[in-house]
């Protein structure tokens, strides 16, 4: 019986609906078979895999995720690194999604992942200084056990991610890559050992920062790639891979090979013949902000190239190299009458071993026009340290013109500005060398106005030469004749020549007044702070030589500057000084110091005196600044002087903020400073110790400062000190010092001198007075605390009318001898006289009386709190007979046993350096 074409039709759509609903009925019965199955081969995978931390909070089986992929999807995932960074993310993601290879389930039962699928991750790749990075979490095969053909495998065909954060944090290249928006999918037969990688990549946000310097910000990157890859030696060769930078064209090749110590790398990127506004396009924000109203034609070709290895541990770097050429360039801003034209720019830059001293740049040109001004320039340069220059400048430009044409941002410049400068050789200073020069530098009429500032600085007028003919700083010369310019309605004038920079000439005239404070925001920000007001009317005319010899007759230096509110910054200083109010005089080689009042943080100062010197110190860093004063204060607070070093601690991007630690540093004395000062302080801070009323004469030179026939009272006695400090590096200075306190009240030093408390802790319960004469040398650390194996010295400390309450030393022996009297034993007129080494204090021998008794005492105790005591406790009524004791143990917990001999405490040598300072002279009874 033929069958009709209606029920042809109906037999088909009932085929096709059986298979369809069949279709259906495996895609949801397969992942109800299967789920244990994959779900634990995929575990067990993961965990013989990867040598890092996985977690993630459920494992769902589906086709539908990744349609028509069935993939095991794990959710709120988070993968740890590997070493050194086991405690950090590698990997966090909302999904991450495992295809399975359907043929290989069904017919052989086995699980192949062949497809990766990541969602809404964080992606944290970090190398360390050594080159040690945490993506080292795929165990290869060759780590791996044995293989098991039925085991389960990765034989990858894709990878998609989509909208991701990653960040590449590399400490040893110095470089940090932060792409938002991260989207990419690669194709490929990835199961092969060397295969080819189809990509596609788009980033909506891409950051790139080199040494700290950031070179790309918020960049759309568009890529199509193929990449060469061999899992067996894991190297990348980038054939044929061109990306989109915003509107930039960039071609991409090389290669990358991961080594087990760093990288092996050549990569080449180019962009060539493209439009110079692309390239504008492609640099920062506040460009593009400007590309926008700008109209800018010409080509550029742009090549980069970094090649070789990168092995920190062997300090091997790569060669890196850039080429940029402008052709027929072109910029007018916001329709300005005049452009700039015929733009020409040819520059080139090496840098081997990305070794700084190796640095060569080569401004083999740039030129352009404004109307009929023009801009020409050849520099260049090889080395960094000692360069050798070759330069050639030369301008004839209206400023005005230029600030038009190209649309500087935040500013108006007006003036006439010509410059001729010719310089050839090497500058290097340590050998009297510099390039042969010939230079002038005129601008007229000039004009500076910023957005920070209502007001310019106008009537800018400069003439300079900078001349050289033999190329060495003895030769050199400097003029700058004249200069003037008008601010806040009030006229500066400055004439300056300057020669021979072996045996400085010099002759310098300066009038007029300067508010610092309104200066500084003509060009800052008002949200960073500078004030201050000078008035000077000065003439300097001589040379270094003279100066240094003393041919002062030969000077002719004299003046006035007055100084108001002026804040200054040192590197020796953490804080700024602040000059309230001073008035210079200058007379020949002296800067005479009138009512000079300053403020340090806390600390007040008044002086009178003066600086000697002053010119050569300005004009050279060998001269020597040499002054005396008169030095007064209500308040001096040290601790303020002491120096703080900043360190920062960084953690990966998105895990929390970078931390800041400051470090204390030492008091560091300047070594170019020779200066005596008579100082009276009211008050004085350091650390814990308040001194009164100090007196004294000090001496700051090369380096050392010295405190002579010092006096102060302290815990209300009068102490007289001598002292000797210097600094050997910011952590660790050394000191010498002699004191000699009389007739002070033990307790109350015990409870408010810190040194005092941890030099004799056994006085806590000590009550009565004492006097005290000892020198002590040693080092201090960078909190300016001693360390204590450092300490030599040695005195004696006198006891009259003290009682030894509650020291655990005579207690115990009271009650190992049965002798109460001797628990807390009173002492009058007994000198102990001991001696610091190597962290031991040697107790020379001494006696008492108590209570009929005669003890006899000697021995060594050390700083931290050891005890190697000989007693002897001669018995009444004259001590004839007595009971031979060792005292041992600690200072909290002694122990009193009978005898003779005991262990020496071993000794703890210092083993830094330990120089010799000045010797204070003995200290003096005489009047303060």
């Amino acid at each position: 019986m033929k069958k009709t074409p209606k029920a042809i039709i109906i037999r088909i759509l009932k085929w096709i609906g059986i298979s369809v609903s069949s279709i259906l009925a495996l895609l949801f019965i397969l992942p109800i078979l299967f789920p244990g199955k994959i779900a634990e081969e995929v575990k067990v995978f993961a965990n013989k895999k990867l040598n890092g931390e996985l977690n993630f909070k459920e494992a769902n089986l589906s086709f539908f995720n990744h349609f028509p992929s069935l993939t095991l999807t794990l959710t709120d995932l988070s993968l740890k690194g590997s070493e050194p960074y086991k405690k950090e993310t590698l990997l966090s993601a909302d999904e991450v999604a495992f295809g399975i290879d359907l043929s290989s389930l069904l017919f052989y039962n086995k699980v192949n992942i062949d497809k990766i699928y990541i969602s809404d991750a964080f992606i944290n790749v970090l190398v360390n200084e050594k080159g040690e990075a945490n993506y080292n979490v795929y165990i290869s095969e060759e780590k791996a056990i044995e293989k098991d053909p039925s085991e389960t495998a990765l034989r990858l065909e894709k990878i998609a991610i989509e909208n991701t954060h990653l960040v590449y944090n590399d400490k040893s290249a110095k470089m940090l890559i932060d792409a938002k928006g991260f989207n990419y999918v690669g194709n490929g037969d990835l199961d092969k050992s060397i295969f080819d990688l189809y990509t596609k990549a788009r980033i909506e946000s891409f950051d790139f920062t080199y040494d700290g310097e950031q070179y790309l910000k918020n960049k759309k990157v568009n890529a199509d790639l193929i990449t060469k890859i061999n899992t067996n030696s894991l190297a990348f060769i980038f054939e044929q891979n061109n990306l989109k930078i915003n509107k930039l064209p960039v071609e991409f090749k090389g290669k990358f090979d991961f080594l087990s110590n760093g990288y092996d790398m050549d990569f080449s990127v180019k962009s060539e013949d493209s439009h110079l506004s692309d390239f504008f396009s492609a640099l920062p924000p506040q460009y593009v902000t400007w590309l926008d109203k700008s109209k800018v034609k010409g080509k550029t070709d742009l090549s980069m190239s970094l090649k070789g290895k990168y092995i920190a541990s062997k300090n091997l770097k790569p060669n890196l190299a850039f080429n940029m050429k402008i052709r027929e360039g072109y910029v007018n801003y916001n329709q300005a009458p005049v452009s700039a034209s015929n733009i020409f720019l040819n520059f080139d830059t090496k840098l081997p071993s990305l070794d700084t001293e190796q640095l060569t740049v080569n401004l083999d040109s740039i030129f352009f026009n404004l109307d009929k001004d023009y801009v020409k320039a050849i520099v260049k340069t090889k080395g960094l340290a000692t360069p050798n220059v070759d330069a050639r400048i030369e301008t004839k430009v209206n400023l005005a013109t230029l600030n038009r044409a190209f649309g500087l941002q935040n500013m108006e410049l007006r003036g006439t500005l010509n410059t001729n400068i010719r310089a050839l050789g090497v500058y290097d200073k340590k050998n009297n060398k510099v390039p042969v020069t010939n230079g002038k530098i005129e601008l007229k009429n000039g004009y500076i106005k910023t957005d920070y500032y209502p007001n310019p600085i106008k009537n800018i007028n400069v003439i300079a030469n900078i001349i050289d003919k033999k190329g060495s700083f003895d030769d050199l010369k400097i003029h700058i004749t004249p200069a003037f310019f008008d601010f806040e309605g009030k006229p500066i004038f400055v004439n300056a020549m300057v020669e021979n920079f072996q045996n400085i000439k010099y002759d310098i005239k300066a009038k007029g007044e300067l508010d610092l404070g309104r200066i500084y925001k003509v060009f800052s920000l008002k949200s960073l702070d500078l004030k201050g007001f000078i008035q000077a009317d000065v003439s300097f005319k001589g040379t270094q030589a003279d100066a240094m010899n003393g041919n002062y007759t030969k000077l002719q230096n004299k003046g006035t500057l007055v100084l108001r509110d002026i804040k200054t910054s040192s590197e020796y200083l953490p804080k700024p000084f602040i000059i309230r109010e001073g008035t210079f005089v200058f007379n020949q080689d002296k800067m005479n110091f009138n009512e000079f009042k300053a403020t340090y943080g806390e600390s007040d100062f008044k002086m009178n005196g003066f600086l000697q010197n002053v010119i050569d110190f300005v004009l050279t860093d060998k001269a020597i600044l040499k002054g005396n004063f008169m030095l007064q204060s209500d308040f001096i607070n040290v601790d303020e002087f002491m120096g703080k070093q900043t360190i920062t601690i960084d953690y990966p991007p998105l895990s929390a903020p970078d931390e800041v630690k400051t470090e204390s540093t030492v008091i560091i004395i300047p070594s170019n400073f020779n200066l005596e000062i008579n100082a009276i302080a009211k008050k004085v801070n350091f650390e814990d110790l308040k001194l009164e009323n100090l007196k004294g004469k000090m001496n700051i030179n090369k380096g050392q400062l010295t405190l002579k026939n010092s006096a102060f009272d302290l815990i209300g006695a009068n102490v007289k000190m001598d002292i000797v400090y210097g600094s050997q590096s910011p952590e660790k200075a050394f000191f010498d010092f002699k004191v000699n306190a009389k007739d002070f009240d033990i307790k109350r030093a015990y409870n408010e001198v810190k040194m005092f408390r941890e030099m004799a802790s056994a006085a806590e319960s000590a009550e009565g007075i004492v006097s005290l004469d000892y020198n002590v040398a040693g080092i201090l650390d960078n909190k300016m605390m001693p360390i204590y194996p450092s300490l030599t010295g040695g005195g004696t400390l006198s006891v009259n009318k003290v009682k030894m309450k509650g020291f655990k030393m005579f207690g115990t022996v009271s009650k190992k001898t049965g002798k109460d009297a001797i628990a807390n034993p009173d002492l009058s007129k007994v000198d102990i006289k001991t001696k610091i080494k190597n962290n031991i204090i040697t107790i020379e021998r001494f006696k008492f009386k108590v209570a009929g008794f005669r003890p006899r005492i000697e021995g060594t105790t050390s700083f931290d709190g050891k005890l190697n005591i000989k007693m002897r406790l001669g018995l009444p009524p004259f001590g004839l007979l007595g009971i031979p004791l060792k005292i041992t143990g600690t200072q909290e917990n002694p122990k009193v046993q009978l005898g003779r001999q005991t262990e020496d405490l071993e000794e703890t040598k210092y083993d830094g350096e330990v120089p010799t300072p000045l010797q204070s002279q003995p200290v003096t009874e005489g009047k303060q």
